[in-house]
């Protein structure tokens, strides 16, 4: 429901989307460039016809070094064997809700027993590590904040704890001020104390925490309360090809155009260049409802 609008959807057109070769081309193009990490993200990459032979390619590109997925995991139990086999070491799962009917308001979709279900198979697996991204909003799931915690007692998993981002014309049943990372910090931390865990290089925008103890770990995500744009390093490359510097942001380079008009790789980079110029200082969500109300995108076309 934060994601994208059911009223204003609309499907994009097979040609209007970029194809595997022409994916693969952008990224190598990138790797020549400096970049190391891939993520394959969504909308929900899963439902993709030919993802696995994809992802086969792409992990047998000399010089990456991360290639990981995000999905909402109603597909991924059949599909993680396959995944493993194809490179995928690690995996990113959206997970709002430990509530079975809670979830389905959500997500529109009954599905939590099979995306719970998903999840423990992927850990069987061997995916490592796990990471549960949880979207915290007042009033929808909030009173669920501990319980997302405690699991890391029991499992390795990494729960990421993200601030609800307000682009996209959306109209939410969010109550009271936005839900911030101080204040979800101090929920996990009722009734034991977190310890930071060393940030590594490559980590991403996560800080991180455990309880004493616990196998797993908390992170908290904060885009709202606490921008990370100075030391954000990423590019997004949206479905319809275009290069998105920032989530928070509708500036994009169409890469899309210039490939199908037979752009040399030297062109493309210098795409990458531009983009990577266009990143700002910082973002200006949550300063003023004006420039907010500018991100018309919704997340679910941005690759979130």
């Amino acid at each position: 429901m934060y994601c994208m609008s059911q009223a204003t959807f609309t499907k994009l057109e097979h040609q209007d989307i970029l194809s595997y070769e022409e994916i693969l081309r952008i990224i190598r193009v990138g790797m020549a460039h400096g970049i190391s990490k891939v993520r394959i993200t969504g909308g929900e990459p899963l439902i993709r016809r030919g993802l696995i032979d994809f992802l086969s390619e792409l992990s047998s590109f000399s010089g990456l070094s991360d290639l990981s997925l995000t999905t909402n995991g109603l597909l991924l139990k059949d599909m993680a064997p396959a995944l493993k086999k194809a490179g995928i070491k690690r995996l990113n799962i959206s997970l709002d809700s430990l509530k079975p009917d809670r979830f389905k308001a959500i997500t529109g979709v009954d599905g939590f027993h099979k995306t719970w279900d998903a999840l423990l198979s992927a850990h069987d697996l061997g995916f490592s590590p796990i990471k549960i991204n949880v979207v915290a909003m007042r009033g929808v799931n909030d009173d669920e904040i501990r319980d997302f915690s405690a699991l890391t007692y029991d499992y390795p998993f990494h729960i990421r704890f993200i601030e609800y981002m307000p682009i996209g014309n959306l109209d939410l049943p969010v109550s009271g001020p936005p839900l911030l990372t101080p204040d979800i910090k101090a929920r996990v931390s009722e009734t034991e104390a977190l310890v930071p865990v060393e940030s590594k290089a490559g980590d991403g925008p996560a800080r991180r925490y455990r309880y004493p103890g616990a196998i797993g770990e908390v992170g908290f995500i904060s885009p709202v309360s606490n921008h990370f744009c100075g030391t954000c390093n990423r590019i997004r490359l949206t479905a319809n090809g275009q290069l998105r510097p920032c989530l928070l942001s509708d500036a994009g380079i169409n890469v899309a155009g210039k490939i199908r008009k037979g752009c040399s790789d030297e062109v493309l980079f210098d795409l990458f260049r531009q983009a990577a110029d266009m990143k700002h200082e910082r973002h200006r969500i949550g300063i003023n409802e004006t420039v907010r109300d500018k991100v018309l995108s919704s997340m679910s076309s941005i690759g979130g």
